[in-house]
């Protein structure tokens, strides 16, 4: 019998916790994707187990003394090698999650599969009242939960919540960030709409039959290199990624009668968080240096194959075609140039998920500031819709005409995550620096895209971001590879040079 060394006894720890926490994610998948509604009381159960069984694995005792005999045994570790990546992101682990009693980490997986399912049926029949019930436990268990954390001083219950998915980040710098990011995105949605000349949308409106929708999105989807050898992609309400390890990951999207480019578009993001799950090291499954960094580097995958990719001329170069031939009939009647027009329409509206690239930030924005709100004991939770309504009004110009079209749209909250939406946005700024790197490092990087060449950036963000696992932070990685911290500037760049041409104003 082998004996294992302090660092190996540890990995073999964090393999075991990561087994339950991925068995959890398989059976939250069925739950969105196959499970039959007679079905979703037991599977609360059966997530409040695995909760609590991979909670006693991590925060429990066998964890802080496997920590602590590594920590004797580290010597002079290289503090990027892989020992001592784990042993330090697992400390920090432990430590954040032994001060949650296990009772609270039940009570969260069973509330969890509660408040999906009671927000599945309330966005069906765009009835807040159905959801609000539900909402105000789940508010409360997170300020709760936040407690539990300890509120940093100075700070608010929202930043307690926000380091399970972007370590170290707070409000107020996300406040920062935002304000000036607000000015300069109204500022150019207002001059896109006054402008003579716009791009039309007229493709969104035509209707595909649904398995022509299908077929054309997932050969999207083999083109970009998404390996469907380790994959299946099925439809939800709400699109997402999930899956167990970087050999079997889980995609869903959703299809409309028309709006294809909505279909299109949720596939090639849950792709993008696809491509950086299959990117991961398989000899590190369960352990942190096998592990994504954060959720705002997660984000800037999905968001960079979405945007940078599909909303590129280069990609309807090589996209149309295929159109053509896959969805057939009213698809021949547009070129390439209808087609990247149509993909960069901006026209302020309700849904997230279908946001123009001009106008997603902002959606982002209004959630941030509600669930603040919530947290903080601001804004009861039966005055959202309301609230909701008055920042769509004030922020995007336009008047919610139901809550399914409002604060109903997304499912986060129903799943107790607050402190996540502003990852969508930081997605956004690491996206668009990143890919500014990934050109410079690959000169005529786009123009191959026009040739269905996407390789060479799939490749690149595989060596520079996905192996990496969690060695560098989020903001530290991509200071590392662009030579600058992390900035607004180059998703205003990128924004400003698509977009001001297609309207006439450049």
């Amino acid at each position: 019998m082998t004996t294992m060394n302090p660092h190996e006894h540890l990995a073999a720890l964090s393999r075991e916790a990561s087994l339950l926490g991925s068995s959890a994610a398989l059976l939250g998948w069925d739950q969105e994707v196959l499970l039959p509604e007679g079905g979703r009381a037991y599977r609360g159960e059966q997530l409040a187990l695995l909760a609590r069984l991979a909670h006693e694995r991590v925060a429990g005792t066998a964890m802080s003394d496997a920590i602590a005999k590594a920590e004797a045994a580290s010597g002079d570790l290289d503090p990027l090698g892989d020992d001592a990546v784990n042993l330090r992101e697992l400390r920090r682990t432990h430590e954040r999650k032994k001060l949650l009693p296990v009772e609270l980490v039940e009570e969260e997986a069973r509330l969890q599969s509660e408040g999906q399912a009671i927000w599945a049926k309330a966005r069906g029949a765009s009835d807040f009242g159905q959801f609000a019930p539900v909402l105000e436990r789940i508010v409360d268990l997170l300020r709760r939960k936040a407690e539990c954390y300890g509120v940093p001083d100075g700070g608010e219950p929202w930043d307690a919540l926000a380091e399970d998915y972007e370590p170290g980040c707070t409000a107020k710098e996300v406040d920062a960030v935002f304000g000036p990011l607000e000015v300069r995105l109204r500022e150019l949605v207002a001059n896109l709409s006054a402008a003579d000349q716009s791009p039309c949308d007229a493709f969104n409106r035509v209707v595909f039959d649904r398995s022509a929708q299908e077929a054309f999105v997932r050969h999207m989807a083999e083109g970009i290199g998404f390996d469907f050898n380790r994959d299946r992609l099925d439809t939800s309400t709400h699109p997402f990624c999930s899956g167990t390890h970087c050999g079997d990951v889980r995609l869903t999207t959703r299809f409309h009668d028309d709006n294809i480019l909505d279909a299109l578009g949720s596939t090639l993001h849950e792709c993008g968080h696809g491509i950086y799950e299959q990117g991961l090291r398989y000899d590190a499954i369960g352990l942190p240096v096998g592990d994504s960094i954060s959720l705002g580097i997660h984000e800037s995958q999905s968001r960079m194959w979405e945007n940078q990719v599909g909303r590129s001329a280069a990609f309807w170069e090589w996209a149309t075609p295929l159109a053509h031939d896959i969805l057939g009939g009213g698809a021949r009647n547009f070129d390439a140039s209808a087609l990247y027009g149509a993909a960069n329409v901006v026209a302020p509206g309700f849904i997230r998920v279908e946001a123009d690239e001009a106008t997603y930030n902002l959606h982002i924005i209004i959630r941030f500031g509600l669930e603040r709100q919530m947290l903080k004991g601001e804004l009861a939770v039966r005055d959202l819709p309301e609230a909701w309504n008055a920042r769509y009004r004030e922020l995007l110009g336009v008047e919610v005409t139901d809550d399914a079209h409002g604060c109903l749209q997304d499912i986060h909250w129903s799943m107790t995550a607050m402190g996540y939406f502003p990852t969508y946005t930081l997605g956004n700024l690491h996206a668009a620096q990143l890919f500014e790197a990934a050109c410079s490092a690959h000169p005529g990087l786009v123009d191959g895209f026009s040739r269905g060449e996407f390789d060479p950036l799939r490749e690149w963000l595989n060596t520079n971001v996905h192996a990496e696992g969690k060695r560098y932070g989020a903001l530290e990685l991509t200071e590392k590879l662009t030579g600058k911290p992390l900035s607004a500037e180059p998703l205003m760049r990128h924004l400003e040079s698509k977009l001001l041409p297609l309207y006439g104003l450049a």
